[in-house]
């Protein structure tokens, strides 16, 4: 089985946020301690978000080997869901070494997938108590999974965007221009460092020519973080030569109290011109 996705468990940020508001409203419609989504990835189930009202059961990051869950037995069932009033009593769950774990007995599950019906992983409640939940039951925590569907697929595009959004320009061997264009939130920012850092030990950069005309200040704020993609670029030993520094970025204090430790010119001419390069114009 192969992981289908390119994000971590941990970075599916909307998927977290969403299931997170749904998940009282599915305890408190069904009467549940805990309600949580996994992750199916290569070997394993891994809690992505989890919510336990009284007693936590069901922590986030917990991950049970994939033949071992419940999980398994809900994906591969033919109508994707799994119900039973008792593990303890269940022919298939009581086998399973996550049942005297838990010490739950009500459960019910269903395939969670995205919008084009792959699976991702499972949407899941339990109790302590014996209960029995009615096909209105089944049908509504459906439909909760077909809302997180929608955000699965938020996630992963907006990966994909950021994944693209970093361009590199390389200008001649050992020399590269990176533009930073929009707006980098944290997020963004920690996947502009990896690659970053990643591109300049593959391809041997000596100086990076950092653009921030294309930044965008959004609430007064200029991103921090992009003070941390400066000095581990220079502790590389590549260079970082700034240019594009706007009015509304120089206003900035926190852009103040970092961009003066590297080396800033006017354009990228004048970038060009520092490392040794001049610019002529053909005839």
């Amino acid at each position: 089985m192969t992981n289908e996705y390119n994000l971590d468990s941990t970075e599916f940020y909307s998927l977290k946020n969403a299931s997170k508001r749904l998940f009282k409203l599915i305890s408190d419609r069904l009467n549940v301690n805990t309600a949580y989504v996994t992750k199916r990835g290569e070997s394993a189930m891994t809690v992505v978000s989890s919510f336990n009202e009284k007693e936590e059961i069901i922590p986030e990051g917990y991950a049970v080997e994939y033949s071992g869950t419940y999980c398994r037995l809900i994906i591969n069932n033919e109508s994707s869901v799994m119900h039973t009033p008792n593990l303890e009593h269940d022919e298939f769950t009581r086998q399973l070494e996550v049942t005297s774990q838990l010490m739950v007995k009500e459960f019910l599950g269903v395939t969670l997938t995205d919008t084009n019906g792959k699976v991702f992983g499972t949407l899941c409640v339990m109790d302590k108590e014996e209960k029995s939940f009615s096909e209105d039951d089944i049908s509504y925590l459906k439909s909760m999974a077909e809302i997180l569907s929608y955000i699965i697929e938020l996630d992963q595009t907006k990966y994909n965007m950021d994944f693209l959004s970093v361009p590199i320009v390389p200008i001649t061997k050992g020399i590269s221009i990176l533009t930073l264009q929009g707006v980098i939130d944290e997020r963004r920012a920690e996947n502009i460092i990896k690659q970053v850092l990643e591109y300049g030990a593959n391809q041997q950069i000596n100086h990076f020519i950092v653009d921030l005309s294309g930044l965008k200040i959004i609430d007064g704020y200029f991103p921090a973080i992009l003070g941390d993609l400066f000095k581990s670029i220079q502790l590389m030993g590549i260079e970082t030569i700034i240019t594009g520094v706007t009015p509304a970025i120089a206003q900035q204090e926190v852009a103040n109290e970092q961009l003066p430790h590297f080396k800033t010119v006017q354009n990228l001419e004048a970038a060009l011109s520092y490392i040794g390069f001049e610019l002529i114009e053909k005839e």
